[in-house]
């Protein structure tokens, strides 16, 4: 899984969200640092629903969209234990990345 992926599966952990919706977590969950374009954000979107972790979505009470009507997007099971394995798999690299630079000669 890329850093995209999982970024999109951490955005819709909470809940069901609309492209632009997911856009903004993205931003807010990234302090900024990834702010995915919207054909790479759908293509990241469009993966996700081929390896079953996200489907499409209408959450009840899902606020009406002038014109075009807004599709929606949740995880699936599958999609929230790959994310809950990603994030097991974040956390011991970065343990093995803070111990490596503690350890590291020369360090300031």
């Amino acid at each position: 899984m890329n850093l995209p992926e999982y970024y999109v599966l951490l955005a819709l952990s909470s809940g069901p969200r609309h492209g632009y919706a997911i856009k903004d977590a993205i931003a807010a969950d990234s302090g900024g640092a990834e702010t995915p374009r919207a054909g790479n954000l759908y293509r990241v979107i469009a993966r996700l629903i081929t390896a079953g972790w996200v489907r499409e979505s209408q959450p009840a009470g899902a606020p009406a969209h002038p014109g075009v009507p807004r599709r929606y997007y949740g995880l699936t099971a599958a999609g929230r234990r790959a994310l809950a394995e990603q994030t097991v798999r974040l956390k011991d690299t970065a343990r093995i990345a803070e111990k490596r630079l503690r350890d590291a000669p020369g360090r300031s």
